[in-house]
C-alpha cells in the first residue's frame, strides 16, 4: 500500500516504530518485516509527493539503523584484505537496475545463507538516469530489503562508475563537471560511502605523450577525489576507486 500524506505515515507506524528526536525504535519488528516496510518501501518509489517521500526514506533508514542496518564504507575491509588480515573471498559488487526491492533480498537471503556479509549494491551515474533512482531512494530500498530478510550489519551502497561525459564536457566543462560534483555531494548525503569516479573518458590519445593524454583524467579524477574526502561524514573514509 502506497501511504499518501505524512498523517498516513503516523498513524500506520503507530506501535511499531516510535519516533525519538532524531531517532526511530522498532517496536515491533514482526508486523514491520511482515506489512509495513513494504507500505513504507513503496511509498518512497511510488508517491509523487517529495515531503512523504523522503519521510518514509528517513523512516526505514532509521528503523535499519536500530537494527543495525547501516552505510558503511568497504575501505578498512579492503585495508585489512591488503595487510593479510583476512582472505578466502571476494566481494561481488552488484547493480540492481529494477526491481530492486525485490532483487535485493534474493541477494539478502543468499548472503545469509553462507554466512557473507561483504557485498556492494552500487548504481552508476548513467543508471541512476535511465532507471530514475536517485541516490536516497537506492539506500532506503535497499535498506527496506535487508529488514525485511532479516539481515543485520553493515550496507556497502556504492555510487558506480560516476563518469564525465566527453562529448557534454568538451561542449561545456564547468557545466558537466558541476553535474558529477553535484551527484557526488547527493550520493554522499544518502548514505553511498563508496564511490567510483570515472574521468576516463577524457583521455586524449591524439596527444603527444601518455602522461598529456592522460591529463584530464588524473587531474580531474584528483579534484573530485578531493572533494569527496572534504564532504565524508565523521569518522568514515569513504573507499573511492578510479
Amino acid at each position: 500500500m502506497i501511504l499518501s500524506t505524512i498523517d498516513d505515515l503516523r498513524k500506520n507506524i503507530d506501535g511499531v516504530l516510535g519516533v525519538e528526536g532524531n531517532r526511530v525504535v522498532v517496536l515491533d519488528e514482526g508486523i514491520l518485516k511482515q506489512k509495513l516496510i513494504e507500505d513504507l518501501v513503496y511509498t518512497v518509489v511510488f508517491n509523487t509527493r517529495d515531503e512523504v517521500r523522503r519521510s518514509a526514506a528517513w523512516l526505514i533508514r532509521q528503523a535499519g539503523a536500530s537494527l543495525g542496518i547501516k552505510s558503511a564504507s568497504i575501505q578498512p575491509l579492503y585495508k585489512a584484505m591488503g595487510r593479510g588480515d583476512v582472505s578466502g573471498f571476494t566481494v561481488p559488487a552488484i547493480n540492481i537496475r529494477g526491481i530492486t526491492y525485490h532483487c535485493a533480498q534474493a541477494v539478502f537471503r543468499a548472503a545469509r545463507s553462507i554466512d557473507a556479509m561483504a557485498v556492494i549494491f552500487e548504481i552508476a551515474r548513467s543508471e541512476i538516469g535511465y532507471t530514475d533512482q536517485r541516490p536516497a531512494e537506492y539506500t532506503a530500498v535497499v535498506t527496506a530489503a535487508a529488514i525485511k530478510a532479516g539481515y543485520r550489519g553493515p550496507l556497502f551502497l556504492q555510487g558506480d562508475h560516476f563518469q564525465i561525459n566527453a562529448g557534454k564536457y568538451r561542449n561545456d566543462p564547468t557545466t558537466e563537471l558541476e553535474a558529477v560534483k553535484q551527484l557526488i555531494r547527493e550520493a554522499v548525503q544518502g548514505g553511498f560511502y563508496n564511490i567510483d569516479i570515472d574521468a576516463s573518458t577524457l583521455v586524449d590519445l591524439s596527444r603527444d605523450s601518455l602522461l598529456a593524454q592522460q591529463e584530464d583524467n588524473y587531474s580531474i579524477t584528483a579534484d573530485l577525489t578531493a572533494l569527496i574526502r572534504n564532504i565524508e561524514p565523521a569518522g568514515i573514509t569513504i573507499s573511492i576507486g578510479g
